[in-house]
Protein backbone atom coordinates (compact mmCIF):
# COMPACT_ATOMS: atom_id res chain seq x y z
CA UNK A 1 0.00 0.00 0.00
CA UNK A 2 2.81 2.38 0.95
CA UNK A 3 4.55 1.71 -2.37
CA UNK A 4 1.37 2.57 -4.24
CA UNK A 5 1.05 5.84 -2.30
CA UNK A 6 4.67 6.77 -3.01
CA UNK A 7 4.22 5.93 -6.68
CA UNK A 8 1.04 8.02 -6.83
CA UNK A 9 2.81 10.99 -5.20
CA UNK A 10 5.74 10.72 -7.62
CA UNK A 11 3.44 10.51 -10.62
CA UNK A 12 1.38 13.42 -9.27
CA UNK A 13 4.49 15.57 -8.80
CA UNK A 14 5.67 14.66 -12.29
CA UNK A 15 2.34 15.73 -13.80
CA UNK A 16 2.27 18.99 -11.81
CA UNK A 17 5.83 19.88 -12.83
CA UNK A 18 5.16 18.97 -16.47
CA UNK A 19 1.97 21.06 -16.60
CA UNK A 20 3.70 23.94 -14.83
CA UNK A 21 6.65 23.95 -17.22
CA UNK A 22 4.28 23.96 -20.19
CA UNK A 23 1.75 26.52 -18.96
CA UNK A 24 4.07 28.94 -17.17
CA UNK A 25 7.19 28.80 -19.35
CA UNK A 26 6.16 27.20 -22.64
CA UNK A 27 8.63 24.33 -22.39
CA UNK A 28 7.75 21.33 -24.52
CA UNK A 29 6.72 23.52 -27.44
CA UNK A 30 9.88 25.25 -28.71
CA UNK A 31 10.14 26.91 -32.09
CA UNK A 32 11.61 24.42 -34.53
CA UNK A 33 13.93 25.01 -37.46
CA UNK A 34 14.36 23.57 -40.93
CA UNK A 35 17.54 23.41 -42.99
CA UNK A 36 17.85 25.19 -46.34
CA UNK A 37 20.65 24.69 -48.84
CA UNK A 38 21.06 28.41 -49.61
CA UNK A 39 19.70 30.21 -46.54
CA UNK A 40 21.23 27.77 -44.07
CA UNK A 41 18.21 27.47 -41.84
CA UNK A 42 14.76 28.95 -41.30
CA UNK A 43 12.16 28.92 -38.62
CA UNK A 44 9.71 26.25 -39.71
CA UNK A 45 6.58 27.89 -41.15
CA UNK A 46 3.18 28.08 -39.44
CA UNK A 47 4.17 27.87 -35.78
CA UNK A 48 2.57 29.25 -32.61
CA UNK A 49 4.04 29.07 -29.13
CA UNK A 50 4.37 30.98 -25.88
CA UNK A 51 7.71 31.23 -24.12
CA UNK A 52 8.00 32.73 -20.63
CA UNK A 53 4.63 34.36 -21.21
CA UNK A 54 5.58 35.90 -24.56
CA UNK A 55 3.55 34.95 -27.62
CA UNK A 56 5.45 33.97 -30.77
CA UNK A 57 3.89 33.39 -34.18
CA UNK A 58 5.69 32.31 -37.35
CA UNK A 59 3.80 32.64 -40.63
CA UNK A 60 3.82 30.59 -43.83
CA UNK A 61 7.01 32.31 -45.07
CA UNK A 62 9.00 31.67 -41.87
CA UNK A 63 8.54 35.31 -40.81
CA UNK A 64 7.80 36.36 -37.26
CA UNK A 65 4.23 37.52 -37.71
CA UNK A 66 0.75 36.64 -38.86
CA UNK A 67 -0.01 35.00 -42.22
CA UNK A 68 0.23 37.38 -45.17
CA UNK A 69 -0.80 37.57 -48.79
CA UNK A 70 2.07 37.22 -51.24
CA UNK A 71 1.19 40.60 -52.75
CA UNK A 72 0.10 43.66 -50.75
CA UNK A 73 -3.13 45.60 -51.07
CA UNK A 74 -3.01 48.01 -54.06
CA UNK A 75 -3.27 51.07 -51.81
CA UNK A 76 -1.20 49.64 -48.98
CA UNK A 77 2.29 50.23 -47.61
CA UNK A 78 4.48 47.16 -47.19
CA UNK A 79 7.92 47.23 -45.56
CA UNK A 80 10.15 44.14 -45.43
CA UNK A 81 12.45 43.98 -42.40
CA UNK A 82 15.38 41.55 -42.77
CA UNK A 83 17.48 40.73 -39.75
CA UNK A 84 18.74 38.38 -37.07
CA UNK A 85 17.64 37.89 -33.46
CA UNK A 86 17.49 41.65 -32.86
CA UNK A 87 14.79 42.03 -35.50
CA UNK A 88 13.19 38.73 -34.51
CA UNK A 89 12.96 39.57 -30.83
CA UNK A 90 13.47 36.01 -29.63
CA UNK A 91 11.67 34.36 -26.74
CA UNK A 92 12.07 37.44 -24.52
CA UNK A 93 9.87 39.61 -26.77
CA UNK A 94 6.12 39.27 -27.09
CA UNK A 95 4.69 39.31 -30.60
CA UNK A 96 3.25 42.80 -30.06
CA UNK A 97 6.59 44.23 -28.88
CA UNK A 98 8.85 43.30 -31.82
CA UNK A 99 10.42 46.14 -33.79
CA UNK A 100 8.26 45.27 -36.80
CA UNK A 101 4.99 45.39 -34.84
CA UNK A 102 5.91 48.64 -33.09
CA UNK A 103 6.75 50.21 -36.45
CA UNK A 104 3.57 48.90 -38.05
CA UNK A 105 1.36 50.42 -35.35
CA UNK A 106 3.17 53.73 -35.50
CA UNK A 107 3.24 53.91 -39.30
CA UNK A 108 -0.47 53.09 -39.40
CA UNK A 109 -1.26 56.09 -37.23
CA UNK A 110 1.19 58.45 -38.95
CA UNK A 111 0.38 57.52 -42.55
CA UNK A 112 -3.31 56.57 -42.33
CA UNK A 113 -4.26 59.33 -44.72
CA UNK A 114 -2.04 57.92 -47.48
CA UNK A 115 -2.29 54.13 -47.11
CA UNK A 116 -5.29 51.87 -46.67
CA UNK A 117 -3.17 49.19 -44.98
CA UNK A 118 0.33 49.16 -43.44
CA UNK A 119 2.40 45.98 -43.11
CA UNK A 120 5.91 45.57 -41.72
CA UNK A 121 7.03 42.02 -42.52
CA UNK A 122 9.68 40.46 -40.29
CA UNK A 123 11.95 37.94 -42.05
CA UNK A 124 14.53 37.07 -39.42
CA UNK A 125 16.17 34.27 -37.45
CA UNK A 126 18.75 33.94 -34.71
CA UNK A 127 22.35 34.45 -35.84
CA UNK A 128 21.52 35.25 -39.44
CA UNK A 129 24.08 37.40 -41.21
CA UNK A 130 23.94 39.35 -44.50
CA UNK A 131 24.46 36.19 -46.57
CA UNK A 132 21.51 34.42 -44.91
CA UNK A 133 19.33 37.49 -45.47
CA UNK A 134 20.42 37.78 -49.10
CA UNK A 135 19.58 34.10 -49.67
CA UNK A 136 16.14 34.61 -48.11
CA UNK A 137 15.50 37.54 -50.43
CA UNK A 138 16.67 35.52 -53.44
CA UNK A 139 14.37 32.62 -52.53
CA UNK A 140 11.21 34.48 -51.53
CA UNK A 141 11.59 37.91 -53.22
CA UNK A 142 10.79 41.13 -51.39
CA UNK A 143 7.01 40.49 -51.35
CA UNK A 144 6.45 43.69 -53.35
CA UNK A 145 7.56 45.83 -50.43
CA UNK A 146 8.05 49.53 -51.14
CA UNK A 147 10.99 49.57 -48.71
CA UNK A 148 13.42 46.83 -47.66
CA UNK A 149 15.14 47.43 -44.31
CA UNK A 150 18.25 45.44 -43.43
CA UNK A 151 18.85 45.53 -39.67
CA UNK A 152 22.27 44.22 -38.64
CA UNK A 153 24.53 44.55 -35.62
CA UNK A 154 28.30 45.00 -35.45
CA UNK A 155 28.96 41.26 -35.18
CA UNK A 156 27.16 40.69 -38.49
CA UNK A 157 30.04 42.33 -40.33
CA UNK A 158 32.04 39.23 -39.36
CA UNK A 159 29.23 36.70 -39.97
CA UNK A 160 30.13 33.26 -41.27
CA UNK A 161 28.55 31.62 -44.37
CA UNK A 162 25.06 30.08 -44.20
CA UNK A 163 24.98 26.49 -42.97
CA UNK A 164 22.31 24.05 -41.86
CA UNK A 165 24.70 22.15 -39.58
CA UNK A 166 23.17 23.43 -36.30
CA UNK A 167 19.64 22.28 -37.20
CA UNK A 168 18.71 19.30 -35.05
CA UNK A 169 22.21 19.17 -33.53
CA UNK A 170 22.48 22.44 -31.58
CA UNK A 171 20.05 22.76 -28.65
CA UNK A 172 19.14 26.26 -29.87
CA UNK A 173 18.02 24.97 -33.28
CA UNK A 174 15.74 21.96 -32.66
CA UNK A 175 14.13 20.28 -35.65
CA UNK A 176 11.38 18.51 -33.68
CA UNK A 177 9.30 18.92 -30.55
CA UNK A 178 10.50 17.10 -27.42
CA UNK A 179 8.18 14.42 -26.00
CA UNK A 180 7.97 16.25 -22.66
CA UNK A 181 8.64 19.71 -21.25
CA UNK A 182 10.98 18.06 -18.75
CA UNK A 183 12.96 16.60 -21.63
CA UNK A 184 13.42 20.05 -23.15
CA UNK A 185 14.59 21.49 -19.80
CA UNK A 186 17.09 18.64 -19.52
CA UNK A 187 18.36 19.07 -23.08
CA UNK A 188 18.53 22.87 -22.94
CA UNK A 189 19.88 23.57 -19.47
CA UNK A 190 21.35 20.42 -17.95
CA UNK A 191 22.74 18.09 -20.60
CA UNK A 192 26.09 19.02 -22.08
CA UNK A 193 25.94 20.40 -25.62
CA UNK A 194 27.65 18.01 -28.01
CA UNK A 195 30.09 19.86 -30.28
CA UNK A 196 29.51 19.86 -34.03
CA UNK A 197 32.96 19.11 -35.49
CA UNK A 198 32.07 20.36 -38.98
CA UNK A 199 31.32 23.84 -37.59
CA UNK A 200 35.04 24.45 -37.10
CA UNK A 201 35.52 24.86 -40.86
CA UNK A 202 32.60 27.28 -41.00
CA UNK A 203 34.01 29.42 -38.18
CA UNK A 204 37.45 29.37 -39.79
CA UNK A 205 36.29 30.69 -43.15
CA UNK A 206 39.28 32.13 -44.97
CA UNK A 207 39.45 35.42 -46.83
CA UNK A 208 38.09 38.90 -46.22
CA UNK A 209 34.95 38.11 -44.26
CA UNK A 210 33.98 41.76 -43.82
CA UNK A 211 34.35 42.31 -47.55
CA UNK A 212 32.24 39.22 -48.30
CA UNK A 213 29.45 40.47 -46.04
CA UNK A 214 29.62 43.96 -47.55
CA UNK A 215 29.26 42.35 -50.96
CA UNK A 216 26.14 40.55 -49.72
CA UNK A 217 24.70 43.86 -48.50
CA UNK A 218 25.41 45.33 -51.94
CA UNK A 219 23.55 42.44 -53.58
CA UNK A 220 20.56 43.01 -51.29
CA UNK A 221 20.55 46.65 -52.39
CA UNK A 222 20.78 45.62 -56.05
CA UNK A 223 17.85 43.18 -55.75
CA UNK A 224 15.85 45.87 -54.01
CA UNK A 225 16.54 48.37 -56.78
CA UNK A 226 15.66 45.82 -59.46
CA UNK A 227 12.26 45.47 -57.78
CA UNK A 228 11.83 49.29 -57.82
CA UNK A 229 11.93 49.34 -54.01
CA UNK A 230 13.83 51.58 -51.63
CA UNK A 231 16.60 50.31 -49.34
CA UNK A 232 17.50 51.27 -45.78
CA UNK A 233 20.50 49.82 -43.90
CA UNK A 234 20.53 49.98 -40.10
CA UNK A 235 23.20 48.82 -37.64
CA UNK A 236 22.92 48.59 -33.84
CA UNK A 237 26.03 48.40 -31.65
CA UNK A 238 27.00 45.84 -29.04
CA UNK A 239 26.48 47.08 -25.49
CA UNK A 240 30.24 47.09 -24.82
CA UNK A 241 30.80 49.47 -27.76
CA UNK A 242 28.83 52.22 -26.07
CA UNK A 243 30.76 54.95 -24.19
CA UNK A 244 34.42 54.36 -23.37
CA UNK A 245 36.57 52.63 -24.49
CA UNK A 246 34.20 52.08 -27.41
CA UNK A 247 34.56 49.57 -30.27
CA UNK A 248 37.68 47.47 -30.56
CA UNK A 249 40.25 48.28 -33.24
CA UNK A 250 39.06 45.61 -35.68
CA UNK A 251 35.47 46.81 -35.21
CA UNK A 252 36.46 50.42 -35.85
CA UNK A 253 38.07 49.36 -39.14
CA UNK A 254 35.04 47.27 -40.16
CA UNK A 255 32.67 50.11 -39.23
CA UNK A 256 34.66 52.54 -41.36
CA UNK A 257 34.54 50.13 -44.29
CA UNK A 258 30.77 49.88 -43.94
CA UNK A 259 30.47 53.65 -43.76
CA UNK A 260 32.64 54.11 -46.87
CA UNK A 261 30.76 51.33 -48.68
CA UNK A 262 27.38 52.90 -47.91
CA UNK A 263 28.50 56.26 -49.24
CA UNK A 264 29.98 54.72 -52.39
CA UNK A 265 26.81 52.69 -53.02
CA UNK A 266 24.54 55.60 -52.08
CA UNK A 267 22.87 53.51 -49.39
CA UNK A 268 20.82 55.32 -46.76
CA UNK A 269 22.49 54.11 -43.58
CA UNK A 270 21.66 54.57 -39.88
CA UNK A 271 24.47 53.84 -37.43
CA UNK A 272 22.97 53.65 -33.94
CA UNK A 273 26.30 53.84 -32.10
CA UNK A 274 26.53 57.67 -32.11
CA UNK A 275 22.76 57.89 -31.58
CA UNK A 276 22.89 55.65 -28.50
CA UNK A 277 25.95 57.49 -27.23
CA UNK A 278 24.04 60.78 -27.39
CA UNK A 279 21.18 59.48 -25.22
CA UNK A 280 21.04 59.35 -21.45
CA UNK A 281 21.51 55.85 -20.03
CA UNK A 282 21.69 53.89 -23.32
CA UNK A 283 22.40 50.75 -21.25
CA UNK A 284 18.70 50.80 -20.29
CA UNK A 285 17.85 49.97 -23.93
CA UNK A 286 19.42 46.48 -23.76
CA UNK A 287 18.08 43.08 -22.74
CA UNK A 288 21.63 41.67 -22.70
CA UNK A 289 24.98 42.51 -24.28
CA UNK A 290 23.58 42.55 -27.83
CA UNK A 291 19.78 42.35 -27.87
CA UNK A 292 17.38 45.20 -27.18
CA UNK A 293 14.53 45.23 -24.67
CA UNK A 294 11.11 46.81 -25.23
CA UNK A 295 12.46 50.29 -24.53
CA UNK A 296 15.27 49.70 -27.02
CA UNK A 297 12.88 48.33 -29.64
CA UNK A 298 10.70 51.43 -29.30
CA UNK A 299 13.70 53.76 -29.57
CA UNK A 300 15.10 52.03 -32.66
CA UNK A 301 11.65 51.85 -34.26
CA UNK A 302 11.09 55.61 -33.88
CA UNK A 303 14.39 56.47 -35.56
CA UNK A 304 13.84 53.95 -38.35
CA UNK A 305 10.30 55.21 -38.92
CA UNK A 306 11.52 58.78 -39.46
CA UNK A 307 13.97 57.56 -42.10
CA UNK A 308 11.31 55.41 -43.75
CA UNK A 309 8.95 58.38 -44.05
CA UNK A 310 11.78 60.45 -45.55
CA UNK A 311 12.54 57.68 -48.05
CA UNK A 312 8.88 57.28 -49.00
CA UNK A 313 8.54 61.05 -49.38
CA UNK A 314 11.59 61.25 -51.62
CA UNK A 315 10.36 58.30 -53.69
CA UNK A 316 6.96 59.91 -54.23
CA UNK A 317 8.65 63.13 -55.34
CA UNK A 318 10.78 61.17 -57.83
CA UNK A 319 7.60 59.78 -59.35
Amino acid sequence: MTLIVILAVVVGLFVVVEIGLRSLFGFGNPLIYIGDEQIGYLLAPNQHTRRFGNRIEINQYSMRGSPINKTPAPSGLRVLLLGDSIANGGWWTDQTNTISMIMMRSLTSSTNSNYQEVEVLNASANSWGPRNELAYLEKFSNFNAQVVVLLINTDDLFATPPTSLPVGRDRNYPDSKPPLALVEVWQRYIAKQKPIPEMEAVHNEAGDRVGINLEAIGKIQALTRQANSQFLLVMTPLLREIAQPGPRDYEIKARQRLNDFSKAQQIKYIDFLPIFNSTTNPQALYHDNIHLNLQGNKFVSEVMERSLLEILGEASLDH
